[in-house]
């Protein structure tokens, strides 16, 4: 079952075509790997899914973005609700300079009118539970969230998404700034999360994307030029674009 489908989406720059016709579909409860060379859009079209490009003045979109089968770009689409349902994660964890509490009831406070205390308390320890931060943390809870681990920074930012329950999570290179340690502990979480979650990540590593994506599309100069299961990509791609991509005959 397609949780997010495109059509035909294109997408500008003011006069840079940065997205060309680029026809996908993410399936739920999995988790896809966007690879490509650096500026061949693979950020650019993660960041469709919830409408961040539209905050870049000069750019354009045309075709088709549907999430659980509803058009993003519809006249009546609340960007608000649509950015609660579809999270992203960031390249550099950005945790606000508040408490780790108020980092995790944030988004909940803004998204409801009135919630008491019991309900954010239960949403928190729901929150930390599912990044597996809750027993290292609970005791520290009214502690600087700057003072955490650059690995405890982005469990935190995940953590923050989940408290409003969103059903698509959005990580873009995710683990840059990590050592392999950090970096095998966060995909370990993404295998975990990816049954509550559809993930889609965008990453230049691609021995990343072969441990932990189901899919996997490869990218260039702004088109999908191959889309398929993450084990036929690697071993059997199509496209020898893609194979020479993966092969590192380029990139």
């Amino acid at each position: 079952m397609a949780k997010i489908e495109t059509g035909k989406l294109n997408l500008w720059y003011g006069p840079f075509h940065a997205l060309k016709d680029v026809d996908s579909s993410f399936g739920a409860n999995r988790i896809t790997a966007i690879i490509g060379p650096s500026g061949c859009g693979k950020s650019t079209l993660l960041r469709v899914f919830n409408r961040m490009n539209d905050l870049i003045d000069g750019v354009r979109t045309t075709g088709k973005v549907l999430v659980d089968g509803e058009d993003i770009f519809g006249p009546n689409e609340d960007l608000v609700k649509l950015r609660k349902k579809v999270g992203m994660v960031f390249q550099r964890p950005n945790p606000f300079p508040l408490s780790i509490y108020e980092n995790i009831v944030f988004g909940e406070r803004i998204h409801s009118d009135s919630i008491k205390r019991d309900a954010i308390d239960e949403i928190l320890e729901h929150s930390l539970k599912s990044v597996l931060l809750w027993d290292e943390l609970k005791d520290k809870l009214n502690e600087p969230a700057l003072r955490l681990s650059l690995e405890q920074k982005q469990r935190l930012c995940i953590a923050r998404l989940i408290a409003v329950k969103p059903d698509v999570l959005l990580m873009d290179e995710p683990c840059s700034t990590l050592d392999p340690q950090a970096t095998a502990r966060i995909e370990e979480l993404m295998r975990e999360l990816k049954h509550n979650y559809t993930i889609i990540i965008v990453t230049h590593n691609m021995q990343q994307a072969a441990r932990v994506s189901d899919d996997t599309g490869f990218m260039l100069l702004g088109e999908l030029i191959e889309f398929g299961k993450t084990e036929q990509i690697f071993t059997a791609p199509h496209d020898k674009g893609t194979e020479d991509y993966i092969t590192g005959r380029y990139g």
